[in-house]
């Protein structure tokens, strides 16, 4: 089972509790995105190239075929993996993820989550992500902007994950923010075609809109399925925990034969 971060230009650390919660019976691998050390620093930073350095993983682990797990920006390139190999996988499961019909949730998810940092932090925030955005601004600046919004993503202020100081990357950000753009369009138009079991979870508290993002993607795709997880955000492992490890026992359960 191959765990794709979110991000991007986030460290692959905080999957680890991700793979806890997947738990035994699974051989778990993960990797970190180009950007950031251990990886390639250098680019180019875009959707297609992040799906072959994905299949390039399978192929160093010498997996032929295997089960895929993304979370947020990971769970958005499954599908962009699923749609360009669908014959590497036995299917995948987008846990909270940007999704792939009209904006992916995208408009949303940026409202909501200025509206739940407090208002004397919201100005700085927002102009520190549009700096990344641009491009612009060093990895500190990326960390501070990170470290503002980091209670937004939970459901609750008073159960907030720690924060991990982590190595970020501006240029990957920006590149493959603007990239995964530019391709919904097209993602979004080959969707129904798609033949790989899906399954998504979504945190019913997150500010990422589970109907305009998991929902309306999982409703594109044939056999596609969510599940929305009461009082949990981004990061439903570590809110309600057990939620994960459930799903993957009705994806994996699907008939692999062909």
């Amino acid at each position: 089972m191959l765990l794709l971060h979110g991000g991007p230009g986030m460290s692959y650390l905080y999957v680890d509790g991700l793979a806890e919660e997947i738990g035994g019976g699974y051989r778990v691998a993960a990797y970190q995105q180009r950007g950031i050390a251990p990886s390639t620093l250098q680019g180019p930073f875009a959707v297609e190239r992040e799906v072959a350095d994905a299949l390039a993983v399978l192929d160093a682990l010498s997996w032929e075929r295997a089960w895929v797990v993304g979370h947020s920006w990971g769970g958005h390139l499954l599908l962009h993996i699923a749609l360009a190999a669908p014959e590497r996988l036995y299917g995948g499961l987008a846990v909270e993820p940007l999704g792939g019909a009209g904006d992916g949730g995208l408009a949303a998810f940026e409202a909501e989550m200025l509206r739940r940092i407090p208002e004397g932090d919201r100005a700085l925030a927002e102009e520190l992500d549009a700096q990344a955005l641009r491009g612009e601004g060093g990895p500190e600046a990326a960390l501070e902007s990170l470290r503002m919004v980091w209670p937004a993503y939970f459901a609750s202020p008073e159960h907030v994950m720690a924060f991990r100081d982590t190595d970020t990357s501006v240029p990957a950000y920006a590149g493959v923010a603007a990239s995964l753009q530019k391709a919904l369009p097209r993602l979004a138009s080959e969707l129904a075609g798609l033949k790989v079991p899906l399954g998504f979870v979504a945190g019913k508290r997150s500010p990422m809109p589970y109907e305009q993002a998991a929902g309306a993607t999982a409703r594109v795709i044939p056999e596609a399925w969510l599940d929305v997880i009461p009082g949990a955000g981004h990061f439903p492992w570590f809110e309600r925990p057990g939620c994960v490890r459930t799903a993957l026992q009705r994806l994996t359960a699907v008939d692999r034969s062909n």
